[in-house]
């Protein structure tokens, strides 16, 4: 079992490192040099902002509610559950609508690469967590 909280962990961390991110990559990148509309930036900062904070805010739960995961506590599962979800939903999303190569090849591979890596280490730790519970269930 040891492995499996160390893959959430890692998961849930790596998670909560992309949402404190978030915070600083619309000022690191420029966004707004590439908005075509001025009344578009305060609009789209906000909307990364929430993000930020949402997807920082659930990690950091999921971290502190790592025992209670494990102990199949109920709430704990479905904010656990939402968390995998919304990696599952951005690696679809990047399947579907992929970062086009050609405006930075390492970022959009990166990017890609880094979400599956999240979705991979809170995925099987789900699926163990699943499975016991069932077991324990009979």
């Amino acid at each position: 079992m040891k492995k499996y909280q160390v893959m959430y962990y890692a998961g849930a961390a790596i998670s909560l490192l992309v949402g404190l991110w978030h915070f600083t990559v619309p000022w690191m990148f420029g966004w707004a040099s590439y908005i075509p509309y001025e009344t578009l930036v305060v609009p789209i900062n906000y909307v990364n902002l929430c993000f930020s904070f949402l997807l920082s805010g659930l990690s950091l739960t999921v971290i502190l509610w790592g025992k209670k995961v494990f102990a199949q506590n109920p709430e704990a599962l479905y904010i656990y559950d939402f968390l995998l979800a919304l990696w599952i939903f951005r690696v679809a999303v990047a399947m579907i609508y992929p970062c086009p190569p050609e405006s930075n090849v390492w970022m959009s591979y990166g990017q890609f690469g880094g979400s599956v890596l999240v979705c991979v280490l809170l995925l099987v730790p789900f699926i163990r967590v699943a499975s016991t519970r069932k077991n324990r269930k009979k």
